[in-house]
C-alpha cells in the first residue's frame, strides 16, 4: 500500500479526491487530509507519506511555498490545480505529474500508476528544475510582431488593451484608439501572448489584465477597459478571472 496525504483548502475537492482514490486506486491509503499548507507540514512530518496530492493555489502559503519550507522531500508528488497555466507549464517542464480539477478518474489512475513506478527514484532534482522554472521571470520581450495585410506590425505589449475575434481574423484595440486587423485567429493570438498578462475571458475576447478598470457583476459579468470599452466575461471564465484580479483572496 502507498501511504498518501491530500492537501487542499477546498473541503469538497478533498472529499471528491478521497472518494475517487478509495474506489479506483486501492493501492493508495489516505493517511491525512490537510486544509492548509501549515497543516500539511505537520502531517508530512508525522506520517512520512510516500505520495502527496498537493493543491497549488491555497491562501497564505501555496503549494510551491510549502515545498520550499520542507527540510527534505522523500515522497512523490501529484499537483492538483484549477487554472494556473504558468504553473502547469513549469510542472510539465520538470516531468512531475498534475491533475486538472475537476479530477478525472482515468487521469487519476494514470498519475497514481506513474507515482508507483517512480517511488524508487528520488525527486529533489525534478523539484529543483520545477522551482527554477516557476520563479524564472518571463522573457523580457516588450513588443510582439503582428501579421497584417500589409506585413508585420511591431506593437508594444503594454499598448494592447484587448483582442476580439472576427472569424479567422482578430481585431486588436490599442491605447491610441488604433485598431489593427490581424490575419490570425484569436486562439493563435492567445498562444502568442500566453506568457504575458493576457487572459481569454470569453470565446470572443482576450484582454490585457493591466488595462481592466472595472468588473461589473452578472451571470458572467463584463469588464470596463481603460479605453472605456466593455468586454463580456463568460460564465466558465468568471471564477478564473476573479482569482487573477484578487490573487490573495481564497
Amino acid at each position: 500500500m502507498i501511504r498518501a496525504i491530500i492537501v487542499d483548502d477546498e473541503p469538497y475537492c478533498c472529499e471528491v479526491l478521497s472518494t475517487l482514490l478509495e474506489k479506483y486506486c486501492p493501492e493508495v491509503t489516505i493517511e491525512a487530509i490537510c486544509s492548509s499548507a501549515k497543516e500539511a507540514i505537520t502531517a508530512i512530518s508525522t506520517h512520512s507519506p510516500q505520495l502527496v496530492f498537493l493543491d497549488i493555489e491555497m491562501p497564505h502559503m501555496n503549494g510551491f511555498q510549502l515545498l520550499e519550507r520542507l527540510p527534505h522531500i522523500d515522497f512523490d508528488l501529484i499537483f492538483t490545480t484549477s487554472y494556473d497555466q504558468y504553473a502547469i507549464k513549469a510542472i510539465k517542464f520538470s516531468a512531475l505529474d498534475y491533475l486538472l480539477k475537476p479530477i478525472d478518474r482515468s487521469e487519476l489512475q494514470i498519475a497514481v500508476r506513474k507515482a508507483v513506478d517512480r517511488l524508487q527514484h528520488p525527486l529533489p532534482q525534478q523539484l529543483q528544475i520545477l522551482l527554477q522554472k516557476l520563479y524564472q521571470p518571463p522573457p523580457q520581450v516588450s513588443r510582439v510582431a503582428l501579421p497584417t495585410m500589409e506585413g508585420l506590425q511591431l506593437v508594444p505589449l503594454d499598448t494592447i488593451i484587448s483582442c476580439a475575434s472576427s472569424s479567422n481574423y482578430t481585431i486588436i484595440s490599442l491605447k491610441d484608439k488604433q485598431k489593427i486587423i490581424v490575419s490570425r485567429t484569436l486562439k493563435e493570438i492567445e498562444e502568442m501572448l500566453e506568457d504575458y498578462l493576457f487572459m481569454r475571458v470569453h470565446h470572443s475576447y482576450l484582454v490585457n489584465l493591466n488595462e481592466i478598470r472595472k468588473y461589473i457583476k452578472g451571470e458572467g459579468g463584463n469588464l470596463i477597459m481603460s479605453d472605456g470599452s466593455s468586454v463580456d466575461v463568460s460564465r466558465s471564465k468568471k471564477e478564473q478571472l476573479l482569482k487573477k484580479l484578487q490573487p490573495g483572496k481564497s
